[in-house]
């Protein structure tokens, strides 16, 4: 079936022998079965859909974090200053909070530094480090940086300061010469794990340490902050992340958290918190101080106790977060998007020297959403060009760039499987560009179009007790999206354009069944233009989910394409 959108749709097909295993099983419906068949959950996975599973920490024995532990302890015994560096996104300042917090519990002298995404770039160089060491620390840590750095991390060992790396993105061998480095990417015996975040390593880094030096602080009070980064650097919904976020969407009380008590407020928001909220309202405010001049301002927020000063940030970072959004829009509007895709038939790479360079990484999530393919955006910043990508599922942008470092294609830069950052000379990018697109050759990622729905669902099953069966396969997120279902022969009655950008709609099923819908960012796009003039019978595919509005939860459909 080809959609207006030009997508090809087709049912994702499941053994139907495995199907019937899990509904005999365990009791699950055919849409929860399928679900757990085709996203191929564990067996821990399945158990945690109907129980509670202990929050264990899993890095109690392993080398890196006994090794950090016994550092950072001797550090503190000896009263010795403590550097926090991290890094100016959501992940970067969440970890740093992590600590700051921890620190102040212990009144160990320390101070933190976010470096200037403009300013400083990526992650520690020895420019950056010059500031820090006119404090006297005698040991940096450095958390959602610090894999690439090594000729920072030795500039730190001239100066007889020593250092602890914190972090998830691709490392290179040599490793930097730091005293220790905790990283998944290192393959010391905790690969798997190489889907968490830095703010979940330092979690539970903490952990350890606070039960090596007999602190009480809680921490699981800060669990909040381990998802709200996780949600936002696009880590998977899966394994230990799922269990972190069921725990803290279950027990986490807004009324008893100042800051996101706080935010809510000032956002008219009433509902419990929601991986929606995290990634769509909170992440983007928190984010908004780093992409444009103010990369303090989320650590501020995070680690404050000041009610006054907690407004005031609040309400700074919202301001910024609505420039941010102006940008936005007018960069994408400058964006002729049919002229894009015909010069990038694999991966979008889009160059403009006049782009802020604080937003390329949204653009480039929104070409990757736009286009389904892996999307790197590039603009100057004083001498150099500056790049930010995201990617599809299938293809690794964190083993893209490192390959461009190993090849001198790159200058530096640093990511995961999902999103990355980087810079080049000028002179190398026509270069860069052909590199990328052998890369995706070479490595048959496939861009055929074909999207996958869930099911077929009657418009009958739009209803609360269909979303509950769905919901038990949540939290959704990357890695665990929530289904998406087929709707065939629904007449839309009415339809109303929001903010300039989404379409709120009313579909009619033929047995009568009025459906609440809506279409989110599409008023530009194909979708958009039939939702506001097409009235004869057509198919929709989309998702369930639960509104909140006016104190009153209603379910309504998203929806994600049309076909008629």
């Amino acid at each position: 079936m080809i959609s207006v959108s030009g997508r090809k749709w087709k049912e994702e097909k499941v053994s139907k022998r495995l199907l019937e295993k899990i509904e005999q099983e365990y009791n699950f419906s055919k849409i929860v079965s399928k679900l757990i068949v085709s996203r191929n959950f564990d067996k821990q996975e399945i158990y945690s859909i109907n129980n509670n599973l202990e929050l264990s920490n899993y890095f109690q024995n392993n080398p890196d974090f006994i090794n950090s532990v016994t550092l950072v302890e001797k550090t503190l015994k000896k009263k010795e200053k403590i550097c926090i560096f991290g890094d100016y996104d959501v992940d970067g300042s969440a970890s740093t909070s992590l600590l700051v917090n921890f620190f102040q519990r212990l009144k160990h002298p320390f101070f933190y530094y976010i470096p200037d995404r403009v300013k400083d770039g990526y992650g520690a160089s020895i420019e950056t480090f010059k500031k820090i060491i006119s404090k006297n620390p005698k040991l940096v840590i450095m958390v959602d940086c610090g894999s690439t750095n090594n000729d920072a991390i030795n500039y730190l060992n001239q100066n007889n300061i020593k250092s602890l790396i914190i972090d998830h993105h691709e490392i290179n061998k040599p490793y930097p010469k730091a005293n220790v480095i905790i990283n998944p990417k290192k393959n010391n015996g905790y690969l798997e794990y190489d889907y968490l975040c830095a703010t979940t390593l330092t979690y539970f880094f903490l952990k350890i340490l606070a039960k090596k030096i007999n602190c009480k602080i809680e921490l699981t009070k800060y669990l909040i902050n381990v998802l709200l980064a996780t949600v936002c650097d696009v880590m998977p919904l899966r394994k230990l992340n799922r269990l972190i976020a069921k725990k803290v969407i279950k027990e986490f009380k807004i009324t008893e958290n100042i800051v996101f008590k706080e935010l809510y407020e000032l956002n008219n928001k009433k509902n419990k918190i929601s991986i929606n909220d995290l990634g769509y309202l909170i992440g983007p405010i928190l984010n908004s101080g780093g992409r444009l001049g103010k990369s303090n301002y989320a650590t501020e927020l995070l680690t404050s106790e000041s009610q006054k000063l907690i407004k005031k940030r609040s309400l700074e970072l919202i301001n910024l977060n609505n420039e941010r959004k102006r940008i936005e829009d007018i960069t994408l509007k400058n964006i002729d998007l049919s002229i894009l895709e015909n010069q990038n038939k694999n991966v979008i790479i889009y160059y403009n020297p006049t782009i802020n360079e604080g937003i390329i990484g949204i653009i480039a999530s929104r070409l990757k959403d736009y286009f389904n393919k892996p999307s790197f955006v590039i603009t100057n910043s004083n001498s150099i060009l500056k790049g930010s990508a995201r990617s599809i599922y299938k293809y690794d942008i964190g083993r893209v760039i490192k390959l461009s470092l190993d090849k001198n294609l790159i200058i530096n830069g640093g990511g995961h499987n999902m999103a990355g950052g980087f810079s080049l000379k000028k002179e190398n990018l026509s270069n860069f560009k052909s590199f990328l697109n052998n890369d995706f050759l070479k490595n048959n990622v496939s861009l055929n179009d074909i999207c996958k729905y869930d099911f077929e669902a009657s418009s009958s099953a739009i209803n609360k007790e269909f979303y509950k069966d769905i919901q038990k396969m949540g939290p959704f997120g990357v890695g665990n999206p929530l289904p998406i279902f087929l709707f065939k022969d629904l007449r839309i009655i009415k339809s109303t354009l929001l903010n300039s950008k989404h379409i709120s709609c009313i579909f009619k099923s033929k047995k009568g069944f009025s459906i609440n819908s809506i279409a989110f960012n599409s008023s530009d796009f194909e979708v958009g233009k039939y939702l506001l003039n097409y009235r004869k019978n057509l198919n929709v595919v989309g998702q369930i989910s639960e509104n909140f509005w006016n104190n009153k939860k209603t379910i309504q459909l998203i929806i994600k394409d049309l076909i008629l």
